[in-house]
């Protein structure tokens, strides 16, 4: 059995770990950076959210204060708009390129943009996939014939739900960011060269969805391969 545990398959996720460690070093990087560079508007990241909330018609999600750094997202069931440590009160490029994202979300939630109802769905589905998958995988591995390959088998279905739930991500997260620069270009919050600062920003936030998904791909791909080496063995 230890042959499960010291394979080479192992390289996959540390692939995958080192995507994400580079890409969250990335983000919190150029954050950083443009975190010390006051917008010419002077507006804190609350206001600016509000602001964009309200020209789109949307009147009915409050922006709230959430402890940490980089925590910032949109619930829709509450709908609320959380804004982080460094976000809320911050009169930031960044800070107020990060809250038009987050009310990006909540523009995509007023119009039923359909990838981020996709999302919502999955949800509870790749929340028990990725608490499950591995607990079935390990049970299978310790058993033989055809009940060992319906555990591992029930894993792998289970572990993709929180694969799709990745991939849906990334085009809900993208449309925000686009939505966001969109809004803070044709409404004058930010000078051009401020919006391109908040590209950047945006940008390397993007990469950590990426990663992350990518992470989860290899780490599919290391299960099915687990799940071969068990049929064929």
């Amino acid at each position: 059995m230890l042959y499960y545990y010291y394979d080479w398959t192992y390289i996959l996720v540390l692939i995958g770990a080192a995507i994400c460690i580079a890409a969250s070093a990335r983000v919190n990087s150029v954050f950083s950076k443009y975190s010390r560079v006051r917008s010419h508007s002077g507006l804190t990241g609350r206001e600016a959210a509000e602001q964009i909330l309200h020209r789109n018609g949307i009147y009915d999600v409050q922006v709230i204060h959430i402890a940490g750094n980089l925590t910032d997202h949109y619930n829709p069931g509450k709908k609320t708009l959380g804004l982080s440590d460094t976000v809320y009160n911050s009169s930031s490029v960044a800070a107020v390129g990060v809250a038009a994202h987050e009310c990006g979300h909540a523009v995509q939630h007023a119009a039923g943009y359909a990838p981020l109802s996709v999302r919502g769905a999955l949800v509870p589905v790749a929340n028990i996939g990725s608490a499950a998958a591995w607990p079935l995988i390990i049970i299978g591995l310790f058993m033989n014939g055809q009940t060992a390959m319906l555990f591992i088998n029930l894993g792998i279905l289970l572990f993709s739900a929180a694969v799709l739930f990745q991939l849906v991500t990334l085009p809900v997260e993208f449309n925000a960011s686009r939505r966001a620069v969109k809004v803070l270009e044709t409404s004058g919050m930010l000078y051009p060269e401020e919006v391109s600062s908040v590209q950047k920003v945006l940008g390397a936030a993007a990469l950590t969805y990426v990663a992350g998904a990518a992470s989860m791909i290899l780490q599919l791909l290391r299960l099915i391969i687990i799940g071969g080496r068990k049929r064929n063995g």
